[in-house]
């Protein structure tokens, strides 16, 4: 066969035609092999990644789950939801700088994520972005804990409107959250007096542990209701605050007794003893009130609480005395001046101030205990004052460990170690948290030569009350007698 040279050019071109995409598909071929071989070990390592992590945070291993999720976020691209799980084991490790950025990264967040944003910005004290993460969290998820960590931020910044609505919502999403309830019938004493009550007869109905704060907040509520003077309504509900240990509440009320009536002299001492709880000063406040009212029993004994913080027991027990001369028949006037005498160091005036106390309340036990331990720490009238007036609180208050103890205490001071030891048994068997009674079974353990029994008992109180004054004095006695 003849190939012609046109024939011949065509075929060449056929050929090379048909080389070139052989060429091409070897390429690709060759390509796809090459990006196999890259991205494979890429996605392996990712899902490896992801199983790992899921294995750790199963085992409470955040630290190590949080890595492993961060590193197959960024072997994973596509796989949106890792930087957001990244971000919740940080914060279950308390790793919250390390939650903030991998939740920041994420593109979406789940309630569990947001929840996770806005309390990892509130543990570190950055509340401005804990509040923002919560609000935007709430613009997606009607989120009980989302609301949760809203009331929480509202408080810290204190304010009381915002928490309360919070709160209303907390309890709309749970209606069995018997603190919400609590907090809130709290912050409806001083915002809206008339709403609190069944807030707080209900909190008390969930948990009878709140029954104490809330006979005190609704006592005040039935006093404040009688009163036809807005500032005193005010000065009512803020002395309840401050005895349930709400001293933020018990600050704004003040200061708007005071708005409602700035001659209030009592409204302002009371507000300058608020500051001091609160660590601030606390004299400009008392100052005024002694300048608008200086007969006020009220006032007078407020400063001198002033003064024995200070350990100024001199102008202590001047302040006390004009209490007690401006209400002679109030026992508490005198116990205070009692103290003050016991703390210059003139016990026989103390004793006489305590013994008119008793005389002046003789069915409360509060002023016999007292007298009893005033008897019992300083050595003096045990036999003939101290251990009559410790009996005397123990019967007319059988049930309160703080009289107890001052019975044991009393018998240990009197000799009687084998009965102080079974009425303080009895009373940490009672009381378990009444750190007192195992310091003064502790030092009639001594008092007994039985050296085990007593650095058991200052050991616990140690460790039990961490931080704490009878923790630091269990310190100083196991350093004194166990060096």
């Amino acid at each position: 066969m003849i190939i012609l040279p046109v024939q011949k050019i065509w075929l060449a071109q056929r050929i090379i035609i048909i080389a070139m995409r052989n060429r091409k598909q070897s390429a690709l071929v060759i390509g796809a092999v090459i990006l196999a071989a890259i991205l494979f070990p890429i996605l392996f390592t990712g899902y490896s990644s992801i199983q790992q992590a899921e294995r750790e945070f199963t085992a409470q291993n955040y630290e190590i789950a949080m890595e492993k999720y961060q590193q197959a976020a960024w072997l994973l691209p596509w796989r949106s939801d890792l930087w957001e799980k990244a971000g919740i084991a940080a914060y279950a490790g308390k790793r919250y700088s390390d939650a903030v950025v991998s939740l920041n990264r994420a593109p979406r967040l789940s309630e569990q994520g947001w929840v996770a944003l806005g309390n990892s910005h509130a543990n570190l004290d950055d509340l401005p972005s804990a509040l923002q993460a919560y609000q935007e969290g709430l613009q997606f998820y009607d989120s009980l804990y989302l609301y949760r960590g809203l009331a929480f931020v509202h408080r810290q910044q204190k304010d009381w409107p915002a928490e309360r609505d919070a709160l209303q919502n907390q309890i709309r999403l749970d209606v069995s959250d018997a603190y919400s309830h609590y907090r809130l019938g709290i912050l409806l004493t001083l915002l809206e007096p008339d709403k609190a009550f069944s807030e707080l007869t209900l909190a008390s109905s969930l948990d009878p542990q709140t029954d104490s704060a809330v006979q005190t907040m609704t006592t005040a509520l039935n006093i404040s209701a009688t009163q036809p003077d807005a500032s005193e309504q005010m000065l009512t509900i803020g002395r309840a605050l401050g005895l349930v240990q709400e001293w933020d509440l018990s600050l704004s009320a003040f200061e708007k007794a005071i708005e409602l009536d700035e001659e209030n002299a009592e409204a302002w001492a009371w507000l300058g003893e608020t500051k001091q709880q609160l660590g601030q000063d606390g004299s400009v406040e008392l100052d005024r009130a002694l300048s608008l009212d200086h007969k006020s029993a009220i006032v007078r004994a407020l400063r001198g609480l002033y003064w024995n913080r200070l350990e100024r027991y001199e102008q202590m027990r001047a302040e006390y005395a004009l209490a007690a001369e401006y209400e002679p028949t109030n026992p508490a006037w005198q116990a205070s001046l009692g103290d003050a005498y016991a703390k210059l160091g003139d016990l026989a005036a103390a004793l006489a101030a305590y013994q008119r106390a008793t005389e002046l309340a003789p069915t409360d036990a509060t002023y016999w205990r007292l007298l009893a331990v005033l008897c019992a720490e300083n050595g003096v009238h045990i036999e003939d004052v101290g251990l009559p007036a410790a009996q005397n609180a123990a019967r007319l208050a059988p049930n309160d460990p703080l009289a107890l103890d001052a019975l044991g205490y009393s018998l240990f001071s009197s000799g009687r170690y084998a009965n102080a030891e079974q009425i303080l048994l009895d009373v940490i068997a009672r009381y378990p948290n009444h750190f007192p009674a195992y310091i003064h079974l502790a030092m009639t353990h001594l008092a007994q030569g039985n050296r085990a029994a007593a650095f058991n008992q200052l050991t616990y109180v140690r460790d039990a009350d961490a931080g704490g004054v009878y923790a630091a004095q269990a310190e100083e006695m196991l350093k004194q007698y166990f060096p």
